[in-house]
């Protein structure tokens, strides 16, 4: 439990880390503290704000709109690294979320429980930063971005004492969200993910030489390579649905799973290993997307559907 660092610490712990930072207007007396608690503080949340250019993103997400009033997020984080910070204390950017998730980020646990409830205020409970992207998993992320997004972060967890495992997307905390996503450095580059996010953090934050700015973003380091066995997989898809609760019989399925959700076929609860009716159900789609029709679009992973789906999502599938 931590309470909310003042004003000037929170923007000197992102520019510690080597990230440039903008002050937009009165920032740090704009927020929603009238409308409930801010603080106390357990972690830092990343949002995309499904909107192009800089000016447009940072006015919106420092006025909100009719419904829904700002600030919309402490930072907006734009496409060249640049925070611009547009308010600070409580703001309407976390919503109600899963209250697992929230014991899970204050114990630093992984992996994180599926948020399937929305019972839990997380706009006096987390940062959040809101980074320039359509959020249509075609935008892409530059290397900058992601970058600063993870420095950041890193910079706040170091300031509170925190680790990596502080650091969560909003597709972690409130059901239905897919935020942040998309493809890295290009079109059709590998997918963001709140993974890789935290690697980055992680190994920021074991750096123990002072944080200085790079002059060429830095590239996290390799994770271990995914691989998704297809007779087991198909074993699961056939065996899963027909089973009571959600009884694991194919770790793997989970890489699978992860990429329907990226590919916004899935909803994030069914991601647990499971391949049931709804994993099932979301391979007919990603099939019927790859062209497939009939009994050719059974939901039943085939080598040629599972493989495009790979190359997209950073697996490999053997037989």
């Amino acid at each position: 439990m931590s309470s909310p660092l003042s004003a000037s610490k929170f923007r000197d712990a992102i520019k510690g880390e080597g990230v440039r930072v903008v002050e937009v207007g009165d920032w740090t007396h704009h927020n929603r503290n009238h409308k409930g608690a801010w603080g106390p503080m357990h972690g830092v949340m990343i949002h995309h704000t499904v909107t192009e250019g800089t000016a447009h993103s940072v006015a919106l997400c420092r006025d909100g709109y009719s419904t829904l009033p700002g600030p919309l997020c402490h930072g907006v984080i734009d496409k060249a690294g640049t925070v611009h910070l547009v308010g600070y204390g409580r703001a309407n950017h976390a919503g109600s979320g899963d209250d697992d998730v929230l014991d899970a980020v204050i114990a630093e646990r992984s992996p994180l429980p599926a948020d399937n409830e929305a019972n839990t205020d997380g706009n006096s409970r987390f940062y959040g930063f809101e980074c320039i992207n359509l959020g249509d998993n075609v935008d892409p992320w530059p290397e900058a971005q992601v970058e600063a997004v993870a420095r950041t972060a890193a910079g706040i967890c170091r300031a509170h004492g925190w680790g990596a495992e502080s650091v969560i997307g909003h597709s972690e905390w409130q059901p239905g969200k897919v935020d942040p996503g998309g493809p890295i450095g290009k079109k059709g580059g590998p997918a963001l993910t709140m993974d890789k996010i935290r690697a980055r953090v992680a190994q920021l934050l074991d750096d123990d030489t002072a944080p200085t700015k790079p002059s060429t973003p830095s590239t996290p380091s390799k994770p271990a390579p995914k691989v998704v066995d297809l007779s087991q997989l198909i074993a699961a898809a056939r065996r899963d649905p027909a089973k009571a609760g959600t009884p694991v019989s194919y770790a793997g399925a989970r890489i699978v799973e992860d990429a329907l959700a990226a590919e916004g076929l899935l909803a994030r609860k069914y991601i647990d290993g499971h391949f049931g009716s709804a994993s099932v159900a979301a391979y007919r789609r990603w099939q019927q997307r790859c062209g497939y029709s009939g009994a050719a679009a059974d939901g039943i992973p085939g080598r040629a559907s599972l493989a495009a789906l790979g190359r997209k999502y950073g697996f490999t599938v053997t037989a």
